[in-house]
């Protein structure tokens, strides 16, 4: 009896112990937005208070036209990246995969590429290519691993994901070589290295319908992720339908991808990162792990944006400072404790 007592105690500090940490992330992330809005080149004394940002109309145009949808898509980018790592990573049972694991990011790359130089570089013929070959990269993945004859329906899907990124990887490198090395080169070469700097209320709305019925439906999904990170066939004898449930958790996550690195380009490190913080903090359950990836992932991917803007006095690609971040965190985290697969 005392030891029933003692784990009900237990697990009730350990469940409210969570929510408090997930409070003081949703204020952490509340205060970078805000923050973030605050900072940048132009003189901070001009928009230090909302009072102050209304008299000045450069300084309301600024952060109304530039600051606040950067800062949404940058919040945007960090969520969809982070929920998507922690989703291949469960469903794989492997935690070094990342978002770009079924031909995704690569398929974007060739997409953004492709439109640069066919379909005449405009933002919005990028950002749909970007975002339909991005999709494409998943269901080619699906395609070969249905052809496959190796191994487990995973497994076979992993090869596949790994045939299809090179396929893509090849066909960036066949553009740029095509690419006129004064126009078009410098320009893929910038989406490559991922960047907001472009950033606009149109480019964030139309993202926001796509991301956020993705990232509903793995929220409303994420207790079926512990079912799916178990074999086939323990997950079939507790009521789940894998092959049915991986898909749609996995078309959700490639979707909110695709949508926020079409506007991005390609965005390293948050997807894979970002997932072992989470579990660090929470454990394994994806009740919870989710729920604080979404949150940790927004925070993290806008302060890296707000580093980029004001490390030096032209701006880095954010790509570059996920990267070094998150490469240094992943070392980190490797030294602490060490990184086991999830099966």
């Amino acid at each position: 009896m005392g030891g029933r007592s003692y784990r009900v105690n237990q697990e009730s500090s350990r469940i409210h112990s969570s929510r408090t940490i997930l409070v003081l992330l949703v204020c952490l992330l509340l205060l970078a937005a805000g923050f973030s809005l605050l900072i940048g080149r132009y003189p901070s004394v001009q928009i230090s208070s909302p009072a102050a940002i209304a008299a000045d109309e450069m300084a309301y145009r600024l952060v109304m036209n530039l600051r606040f949808p950067r800062m949404l898509i940058a919040i945007l980018l960090g969520m969809s990246l982070s929920a998507a790592g922690l989703v291949f990573q469960m469903i794989f049972g492997n935690p070094l995969v990342e978002p770009g694991f079924l031909g995704v990011s690569q398929g974007a790359s060739f997409g953004a590429a492709f439109a640069i130089i066919f379909l005449g570089n405009t933002a919005a013929l990028v950002q749909t290519s970007a975002a339909l070959f991005a999709i494409a990269g998943l269901v080619l993945s699906y395609f070969f691993a249905h052809r496959l004859r190796y191994g487990g329906w995973v497994l076979r899907l992993v090869l596949a994901g790994i045939a299809v990124s090179a396929l893509f990887s090849s066909g960036v490198g066949i553009l740029k070589y095509m690419a006129d090395p004064l126009s078009q080169l410098p320009e893929i070469t910038f989406w490559l290295l991922g960047g907001l700097s472009s950033s606009t209320w149109g480019k964030f709305l139309s993202i926001l319908p796509v991301v956020t019925i993705s990232l509903v439906v793995l929220l409303l999904l994420r207790w079926r992720l512990n079912l799916l990170s178990l074999s086939d066939a323990a997950a079939f004898s507790l009521g789940a339908s894998p092959r049915v449930e991986r898909g749609v958790l996995l078309g959700a996550a490639v979707l909110a991808v695709a949508s926020v690195i079409s506007v991005s380009g390609m965005v390293t490190w948050v997807g894979l990162i970002v997932p072992h913080i989470a579990r660090r903090l929470f454990g394994a359950d994806s009740r919870v792990t989710l729920p604080a990836t979404l949150l940790i992932g927004g925070l993290f991917t806008l302060l890296c944006d707000d580093l980029a803007r004001i490390l030096l006095p032209g701006e880095i690609p954010l790509g570059v400072i996920t990267s070094l971040l998150g490469a240094i965190g992943f070392i980190f985290l490797l030294s602490m404790t060490g990184i086991r697969s999830q099966r």
